[in-house]
């Protein structure tokens, strides 16, 4: 008989965080207002949920960063808290036109300058040299922007899908593009996690990031590639077992937070 998977403890609920409210401005001159939530001490990594939402995966998630020594930071977007709603949050986030922009390919939406902000203001409140920061599925493309701002040192993209309907796209302007690449110069590669057989983050979206960012034979974007048709690589899809391709993930991910925050902070 195969050996049985031994089931994952239960996450620390949201019940257990410390709860703010963050208000910022977008480009467009939108105040918007989210309930930040915070746990653990360490340096800061802001943790963005995806379109599930922030379920019993991405609490778990979060517990693994604290248990690695950081302090997660996790801006609550859209949808329920504790439980997975794809069909549900995907129809909140058309709601929210003023924050989010799912079907531009050459501008990013406008909730970026909001989290860019809250980074910032993370940055300056926790008096460190700079954030890390993890993006993933509709927000992955969040933190390949985020890192060209100098409060935010290490980004991951976990699966970056957006825009869904465009993979030869990055969701950022030609502009934002350039930013990046400077900021990656100066601050080293920045991670990009994807299964090999994604749908939503496909090959297409895999050559489109290195041909924007590691086209002269530089390497800024350091690209995880996963066997497998899976997608949410630390979430969902994440196996907590020593081999597993998406643990190797994760102790990648929590190495380079390591480096690059213990090294600035």
């Amino acid at each position: 008989m195969p050996a049985q998977r031994m089931k994952n403890p239960a996450a620390t609920q949201i019940a257990d965080y410390t709860k703010t409210i963050f208000t910022a401005e977008t480009r467009e001159g939108h105040s918007v207002s989210h309930d930040i939530y915070h746990r653990g001490s360490g340096a800061p990594v802001v943790l963005i949920q995806e379109l599930p939402g922030i379920g019993q995966e991405t609490l778990a998630l979060a517990d693994r960063l604290i248990g690695a020594g950081f302090e997660v930071i996790m801006p609550h977007l859209f949808g329920p808290i504790g439980r997975t709603s794809i069909g549900g949050n995907l129809f909140r986030v058309l709601c929210l036109r003023k924050e989010f922009s799912l079907l531009a390919t050459h501008r990013s939406s406008p909730i970026v300058d909001w989290l860019r902000l809250l980074c910032r203001d993370v940055r300056q409140s926790r008096r460190v040299s700079g954030v890390g920061v993890i993006g993933m599925c509709l927000t992955g493309n969040f933190a390949i922007s985020l890192i060209a701002d100098d409060s935010v040192i290490a980004a991951v993209a976990s699966q970056p899908a957006m825009p869904f309907f465009n993979q030869g796209a990055l969701h950022m302007s030609a502009e934002d593009v350039t930013d990046v690449r400077d900021a990656l110069d100066a601050k080293g590669a920045m991670q990009v996690l994807r299964f090999e057989g994604d749908p939503l983050c496909t090959s297409e979206k895999s050559e489109c990031i290195h041909k924007a960012f590691n086209d002269d034979g530089a390497t800024r974007v350091d690209e995880i590639t996963l066997p497998g048709k899976g997608h949410s690589v630390l979430t969902l899809d994440f196996v907590d077992e020593e081999g597993h391709p998406t643990r190797a993930a994760l102790d990648n991910v929590l190495a380079y937070f390591t480096r690059q925050l213990a090294a600035a902070n």
